[in-house]
């Protein structure tokens, strides 16, 4: 069997920058030219800047000059560690015959692939895969016969098979649910009675639509209590669900033990305005009401390129979270006690909208913390939000995987559907998917149409 090594291109170090560690006993190249592209990243407080500064540590480290293995690293390579292969740095990024008359720019995506071209052809002996997170850069290397593959560590299930949080049961017995309305809340044993029900698995925090001939209702089990819950439409600082998965989302927004919440939904399902009515209608619970998504600059330049202060270039992406608290606001007569605790809240930082990456190196306690868009993190960059949670915190993911702005994730690389798969089944989690939009009959249209 040949030898296997895997060329990885700069997104999937942007996307992990421990991804060296992913590739078992095969060795690792790095072609020179994602170096250079590493070091314009290396500036900034993005998770991108940060990947890109962790990776460059680990090169630097296994490189460490005191043993002499920098020149190592450039040729032989130099290990990772007991069964694992090596990594080293591809030098030769020229234009080869065979390669030149396929792509006559000098374009640093060129060269990454002339890198693997020209090791491929000095290396038959080996086994060589070219792994990238750009779809664009996987055919243009099968176009040169070179294998290529997507980065895929956290890869979980498609958007439409993951967990919804919500299960229909048809054909009730009509006496459960009498007993759900009559004590609003039963014993798993006694929802177990029910014939349909007595072999469904239970997942914590679970929510159910019960229907029988004539009656239906809205269910969860309550995993700290083990008992099957009911749960009844419930207003949150002047916004009233409009249906069953609305009502079960302000239900785990508002239950203040379940610590960890994500919502899902198309646009106009109601995400973020949910989960900002929630943090309001509990803000008495929390120290904090902490607002936040992550900034996915057009064309992915970098904001710097915006006129004016820091303030400045962050608030056009801010600015969904705003109207979202401005429709909130505007359900009071101006002046009425909650419409000026709003602008008060504000004032004395109590709620704070701010861009995610301001939040690195935070512990955040006592904050219920709203993270809007999460469709665009990595699952790392979810892992690193999650272990900021202190004492008393409450964190709430809302996203839509189906409109996903990040040009190397996709549903299933996404770390909002990286959180769904792996909490599903965790006491302090709950999930809802939104399925109806509720912006306008307009807006619904154009989400199933369009």
């Amino acid at each position: 069997m040949k030898k296997k090594t895997y060329i990885i291109d700069t997104n999937v170090i942007l996307h992990d920058y421990n991804c060296l560690r992913s590739f078992g006993e095969s060795d690792i190249g790095i072609p020179i030219t994602v170096l250079e592209e590493l070091d314009e990243f290396k500036k900034g407080r993005d998770q991108l800047n940060f990947n890109a500064r962790e990776f460059t540590r680990q090169i630097d480290e296994l490189s460490g000059g005191e043993n002499g293995s920098e020149k190592a690293l450039f040729k032989k390579g130099i290990s990772l560690g007991e069964n694992k292969g090596k990594v080293f740095v591809l030098t030769d990024v020229k234009f080869r015959p065979g390669f030149s008359d396929k792509f006559l720019s000098g374009k640093e995506d060129h060269h990454i692939l002339a890198a693997c071209f020209n090791y491929i052809e000095d290396n038959t002996q080996r086994d060589v895969i070219f792994v990238s997170k750009d779809v664009n850069l996987r055919l243009k290397a099968r176009a040169l016969e070179i294998a290529s593959r997507d980065y895929q560590i956290g890869n979980v299930k498609s958007a439409d098979d993951l967990f919804t949080g919500v299960e229909i049961m048809e054909d009730m017995d009509e006496s459960t649910i009498n007993e759900l309305y009559s004590k609003k809340r039963i014993s798993v044993e006694q929802f177990r009675n029910d014939p349909d029900l007595e072999n469904v698995y239970l997942k914590p925090n679970q929510y159910f639509i019960l229907r029988s001939n004539k009656k239906s209702a809205l269910a969860r089990y309550d995993h700290f209590t083990n008992e099957v819950v009911l749960v009844e439409s419930k207003e949150v600082f002047g916004i009233k669900p409009r249906n069953s998965e609305q009502t079960f989302a302000i239900n785990a927004l508002t239950d203040d033990r379940i610590r960890l919440v994500t919502i899902s939904g198309t646009a106009g399902t109601g995400k973020t305005l949910l989960a900002l009515a929630a943090a309001l209608e509990n803000r008495k619970s929390y120290k904090q009401i902490y607002l936040s998504r992550p900034i996915i600059p057009l064309s992915n330049k970098d904001i710097g390129y915006l006129p004016g202060t820091a303030q400045n270039k962050v608030e056009p992406y801010m600015q969904p979270l705003y109207d979202n608290l401005q429709f909130i606001q505007n359900n009071f007569n101006e002046g009425s006690d909650k419409y000026e605790m709003i602008d008060e809240l504000q004032k004395r930082e109590k709620l704070i909208i701010s861009p995610l990456a301001y939040i690195r190196g935070r512990t955040l306690s006592n904050v219920y913390f709203i993270v809007d868009e999460a469709q665009n993190l990595t699952p790392h960059e979810v892992k690193t939000i999650v272990t900021r949670a202190g004492e008393g915190t409450k964190i709430v993911f809302t996203g839509d995987l189906y409109q996903i702005d990040s040009p190397y994730l996709d549903s299933e690389s996404s770390g909002l559907s990286y959180l769904i798969d792996r909490l599903e089944s965790q006491d302090l989690y709950a999930h809802v998917t939104l399925k109806k939009g509720e912006r306008s009959v307009l807006s619904e249209l154009a989400s199933k149409l369009l």
